[in-house]
């Protein structure tokens, strides 16, 4: 889009959004500076099976009342165009972010001036209870208005199909196409929420949802009546000023544990994130005020769930009594250890089990189920691919074939009640599977050394590299048009089999996902973020010890950065 579109775009949103102020101060600030006007209109925020995410602020390309508005018309267009009127609802849920009941309100009234029921959480909750009131309440779709664990200064808008999954490529085209039929400003103006809800047209899910969200939580624990575990074991926790305090303490203290220390400065919801502007469990720093508590209270645990409550980080102690971050393959590895050894020894391992993992996912997952004869499936990245499986699986009469699914960013779900991550089963299978272990002298470190020591080490890294703006965005394109060009050798390592996923390979979807696998068993994976102006490079090295694992991730990471400089 050249300078003179850009202006013209930047004009019509200074006359039309003069009565936000928020926006027109914005937009006032924005005047003399070319720069800041490119990014925020020279496109409209992508939306895809991911929604809607990006920085909130004025502009097509930024999250804001107008954008999510517009959004909401196009989901409202297309449940009525595929659904029947009787089908016609839409469940809703927010997290803690700026403006994400804001956003949610208006998604409502926009859905219930459609002549859609549009059924809201009357406070803030989890994704995991958005997937399950979907379903719980027979919608045609479902909105969660969050970022999930971006900076401060970003929101979303993600969209859920019938089943409690994230939509299909197809329903996002589709969908796509309607919002891009909508114009930005002009649409007929809305009753306000109040008055939807006063008429009937805008619901609250009520409490007996919730409660029956929890109880299928609990469900998952694989403790029988018989065993006899010290629940009191000391653990902190901290839900990072997002949705997970409420429904990850009360599943957890239902089920016995209530030696629980809340991280005082994360407790409350807050947007702005003040102690963790990077509110993601992944990185240290939004762990530390939690590891602080942990070693002053003596807590072996540390727990951390992001804003939306569908991940979790934890820390546990390690050598010389420090504690010890543990990467999502590795707290994936422990639990599905865990609960395929528990349903073995229990003769609950059903006949044909299943785990589902995503391709960029640890190697050695698939090992540790193999060792309990459970079959494993791969998929594309993003959960929404583990929770199709899941619902193939039921389809066929084999949802209870299904026994764990998770992915490297923390992503973990027992359980078919819901088709998308889950944070807070996630919490109660963490803390009873370190109870478990800590009633029979083990530590949480130690059983992970003991399943490196069993199938190899394994290492595996995730490199992230920025690319803002339209030049950024370009520049992606051209990256991966080169790496798909490129040699036989990556890093001085032989490349084995190199895969394409665009054209969709090994029935999976096309996805602009390249994979290298390298002579020695290592691979690297490496696709564009659907959400973020970034590249996203996986690296799984296996070898004898970790310090060989450590030096071949480093030289495999150097060729990488190499190559995104060029």
């Amino acid at each position: 889009m050249n300078r003179e579109e850009i202006e013209k775009r930047y004009e019509q949103w200074v006359a039309c959004a003069a009565e936000n102020d928020e926006l027109a101060d914005e937009l006032q600030a924005m005047k003399d500076d070319p720069k800041k006007k490119e990014d925020a209109f020279f496109k409209d925020l992508s939306f895809g099976t991911g929604g809607l995410r990006g920085i909130l602020g004025a502009g097509p390309n930024r999250m804001n009342v107008y954008t999510v508005a517009r959004a909401a018309r196009g989901v409202a267009a297309y449940v009525k165009a595929n659904f029947a009127p009787s089908e016609r609802r839409i469940a809703i849920s927010y997290d803690s972010r700026i403006h994400s009941d804001l956003f949610a309100r208006i998604s409502a009234q926009v859905f219930a001036g459609a002549g859609i029921e549009a059924w809201i959480y009357p406070e803030l909750m989890p994704t995991p209870c958005l997937s399950f009131a979907v379903r719980q309440l027979r919608c045609a779709a479902g909105v969660m208005v969050t970022a999930s664990h971006n900076p401060a200064e970003y929101n979303g808008y993600k969209v859920y199909g019938p089943d409690g999954c994230q939509i299909t490529e197809e329903a996002a085209a589709q969908i796509l196409a309607r919002i891009e039929a909508e114009e930005m400003f002009g649409a007929e103006e809305l009753s306000s929420f109040e008055e939807g809800l006063a008429a009937g047209q805008i619901r609250l899910i009520g409490e007996d949802v919730y409660a029956e969200y929890v109880r299928r939580v609990s469900e998952q624990s694989v403790l029988t009546a018989e065993e006899n575990i010290d629940k009191n074991v000391s653990i902190v926790y901290t839900p990072l000023n997002g949705t997970g305090l409420k429904p990850v303490l009360r599943t957890l203290k239902e089920n016995g544990y209530g030696n629980i220390t809340v991280v005082e400065e994360q407790r409350e919801p807050d947007g702005s994130f003040p102690t963790c502007p990077y509110p993601n469990p992944e990185i240290r720093e939004a762990m530390e005020l939690g590891i602080r508590y942990a070693a002053r209270e003596d807590a072996e645990l540390v727990l951390a769930t992001d804003p939306d409550c569908d991940r979790v980080g934890i820390a546990v102690k390690g050598p010389e009594g420090r504690h010890v971050l543990l990467s999502g393959n590795e707290t994936g590895m422990l639990l599905l250890d865990y609960l395929c050894a528990r349903r073995a020894e229990q003769r609950r391992l059903p006949e044909n089990p299943v785990f589902i993992k995503t391709i960029v996912t640890t190697d050695m997952a698939q090992r540790i189920a193999a060792r309990y004869g459970v079959g494993c499936i791969n998929v594309l990245t993003g959960f929404k691919y583990i929770g199709e499986q899941i619902g193939r699986l039921e389809r066929e009469g084999r949802a209870e074939d299904f026994v764990f699914g998770f992915e490297e960013s923390y992503g973990y779900l027992s359980g078919s009640y819901v088709r998308d991550k889950d944070g807070v089963v996630a919490s109660l299978l963490i803390c009873e599977m370190f109870a478990w272990y800590k009633s029979r002298g083990v530590a949480l470190y130690d059983r992970l050394m003991e399943l490196y020591k069993e199938y190899g080490f394994c290492l595996n890294t995730l490199h992230s590299y920025s690319f803002p703006g339209a030049a950024g965005f370009v520049r992606m394109q051209e990256i991966m048009k080169s790496l798909r060009e490129s040699s036989e050798i990556f890093a001085g390592i032989q490349i084995t089999e190199r895969k394409d996923y665009r054209d969709g390979i090994d029935g999976l979807p096309p996805s602009d996902v390249l994979r290298f696998a390298l002579e020695g068993g290592g691979s690297v994976v490496i696709r564009p973020s659907g959400t973020e102006p970034k590249i996203k490079a996986y690296i799984c090295v296996s070898a004898p010890d970790q310090a060989a694992a450590k030096a071949a991730e480093a030289e495999l990471a150097e060729e990488l950065a190499r190559r995104m400089e060029q």
